[in-house]
């Protein structure tokens, strides 16, 4: 049975996709970028500040979902500038302490024109 995880506590999702699902003991948050969910503005400012706001909007989801930061498993990070990967990287450590399994790419561009974008996927 699938569940679908939505708080307003992070950004609405702006399109036909849900924040997060739960499958079995499972969470499979959908990607997240800067959005102030308060807002709906992007976080302005450089890769750390960009990153800060994805990661407080993921906290919030896995929150939802009955899960923290310490259950993920995997995550997918994309950059749109490869020379953020330090920066990007010294916000990440803050948070995923437990040190996932972890895919970091470089994309042509993000939604909305933002600096990065991350997807988890943690236990429950």
């Amino acid at each position: 049975m699938l569940k679908n995880v939505f708080t307003e506590k992070a950004p609405a999702a702006i399109g036909p996709y849900s924040q997060a699902i739960v499958s079995g003991n499972t969470v499979y948050a959908s990607g997240q970028i800067p959005i102030i969910p308060a807002t709906g503005k992007i976080a302005e400012g450089d890769i750390s500040v960009q990153t800060e706001q994805v990661m407080k909007n993921i906290g919030e989801i896995l929150k939802a979902a009955g899960t923290d930061f310490s259950k993920a498993l995997k995550t997918t990070c994309f950059l749109a500038n490869m020379g953020d990967f330090a920066a990007f990287n010294a916000v990440y450590e803050k948070y995923f302490t437990g040190k996932p399994a972890r895919s970091c790419v470089a994309v042509k561009s993000l939604p909305k024109n933002v600096l990065v974008e991350v997807e988890v996927i943690a236990s429950l």
